[in-house]
C-alpha cells in the first residue's frame, strides 16, 4: 500500500473516521483506515502535514486522538490522545517538533515532546477555526461564534497580539452578530481574511491602527463555511453551506468568478500553490478540482462518505503517472527493414459497370 500512498495527490477525511488518499490521474481513492476500524465516534475533524517533506499526515479525530500516518509506509505509525477542554478539534498544526491543537471550548494547547510542560492558552468559547500562519509558525489565528478574530503569538501567549473589533451597528442601530467560520493569512503581509456564517467576507489589517475590517463584502444567500487563499492574486475562494463556490477580489470586494458543480455543504477548500487549481470537498461525498482560469471541472471523484476536510500534496507532479512507461526506441534502420520484408499485395481494380441503353 506504500506506492498508492506516495502517489496520492489529495488526502481527505470523512465523518466515518476514514482517511483516504486520492490519485487524480487514475481517479482512484484508497481508504487507509480499514473497514473494521471505521467509527463515527472517530470522525476526522482536521488534517495537516507533520513535516515539510509531506511524508507524514496528522489526523485529528472526534475522540480527541491525533494519529500520525506515514505516506512512505502507507499506514498509521503513532497515535496520541490529546485531552482537555470540550468539543471536537477545530484546528491542528505543528510548531517545531510539537503539535498544536485547538478545541471548540477555546483551549489551545502545544503538546511538547518528552516531559516538557505543555503550553496552554484560552481563546474563548464557541471557536470554529484555528489557523497557523505559514510564514510565521508561531502565529495563530482563532475565531468563532460570538468570538471575534484574535491573533496569538506562541512566544508571548499571555494576551492576543491583535483582537478584532466588531463592525458598527446596522441601519436599524442593531448589533451585528459575530460568527467567524474560517480564516486565512494572506502571504507577504500581516492581513487576515475571514468568512462568516452571515455571508460576510472581511479583511483585517493588524498593522493599521484600525481594529475593524478594512474591507467587507457579502456573497450568496447561505452561510459561508470554508475559505482558501488564491496564490499570486489578491483574491480568496469561499464555499457555502449550499455548495456555492466563488472567487472574490479583495481589492474591490466583488465576485470574480463562480465555480459550479457542488451539491452539498462545502467543508474543505484549498488552492494548489503552483498551479491554478482549487480542490473542494463536502457533504455531497465528492472531491472536485476546478481550474481557476477557465472555471472548468478538471477532476471529480466519488468517495462514498461525507467529507469534512482535505489536504493537497504539493510535492507530487500532478501531471505524471505513478509508473510512467518507458517508450520503446525503434531505430529507423529496423523500421525500414521491417517494411521491406513485407510482401506487397496488389489492390484489385474495380470493373466499370456497363450502362444499359434505354430503348
Amino acid at each position: 500500500m506504500a506506492a498508492p500512498a506516495r502517489w496520492s495527490h489529495v488526502w481527505v477525511g470523512a465523518e466515518t473516521g476514514a482517511l483516504k488518499g486520492v490519485n487524480l490521474q487514475k481517479k482512484q481513492a484508497t481508504n487507509y483506515t480499514g473497514g473494521g476500524a471505521l467509527s463515527r465516534g472517530e470522525g476526522v475533524c482536521a488534517l495537516c502535514w507533520g513535516d515539510p517533506g509531506e511524508t507524514e499526515v496528522l489526523v485529528g479525530c472526534l475522540d480527541r486522538s491525533v494519529k500520525l500516518f506515514s505516506t512512505e509506509k502507507g499506514k498509521f505509525t503513532e497515535s496520541r490522545l490529546c485531552p482537555g477542554g470540550e468539543g471536537p478539534f477545530c484546528g491542528l498544526a505543528t510548531y517545531g517538533s510539537s503539535i498544536v491543537t485547538c478545541v471548540e471550548s477555546g483551549l489551545v494547547r502545544v503538546w511538547r515532546e518528552g516531559d516538557a510542560e505543555n503550553l496552554e492558552l484560552s481563546a474563548g468559547a464557541g471557536l470554529c477555526r484555528m489557523r497557523q500562519d505559514p510564514a510565521r509558525p508561531q502565529r495563530l489565528g482563532t475565531g468563532g461564534k460570538e468570538n471575534g478574530l484574535k491573533l496569538w503569538d506562541l512566544e508571548r501567549p499571555q494576551e492576543p497580539v491583535f483582537r478584532a473589533k466588531n463592525v458598527r451597528n446596522d441601519w436599524l442601530d442593531l448589533r451585528v452578530p459575530i460568527w467567524d467560520r474560517d480564516l486565512q493569512f494572506l502571504p507577504g503581509s500581516d492581513k487576515v481574511v475571514t468568512c462568516t456564517a452571515h455571508r460576510q467576507v472581511r479583511l483585517y489589517d493588524p498593522s493599521s491602527p484600525q481594529r475593524r475590517p478594512v474591507l467587507e463584502t457579502t456573497f450568496g444567500e447561505a452561510p459561508l463555511t470554508a475559505l482558501a487563499v488564491v496564490p499570486g492574486e489578491n483574491s480568496v475562494a469561499v464555499g457555502s453551506a449550499q455548495g456555492d463556490i466563488a472567487v472574490i477580489d479583495l481589492r474591490k470586494g466583488r465576485v470574480l468568478r463562480c465555480l459550479k458543480g457542488s451539491a452539498g455543504s462545502v467543508r474543505g477548500l484549498q488552492c494548489h500553490p503552483q498551479r491554478p487549481l482549487l480542490a473542494s470537498c463536502g457533504l455531497d461525498r465528492f472531491l472536485r478540482v476546478h481550474h481557476l482560469g477557465d472555471k472548468q471541472l478538471r477532476h471529480k471523484v466519488y468517495l462514498k462518505s461525507r467529507l469534512t476536510c482535505l489536504l493537497l500534496s504539493t510535492q507530487r507532479d500532478w501531471e505524471a503517472e505513478e509508473e510512467p512507461p518507458h517508450p520503446a526506441e525503434v531505430k529507423e534502420e529496423e523500421e525500414d527493414a521491417l517494411w521491406d520484408a513485407l510482401e506487397t499485395v496488389p489492390t484489385p481494380r474495380k470493373r466499370a459497370k456497363k450502362r444499359k441503353n434505354s430503348g
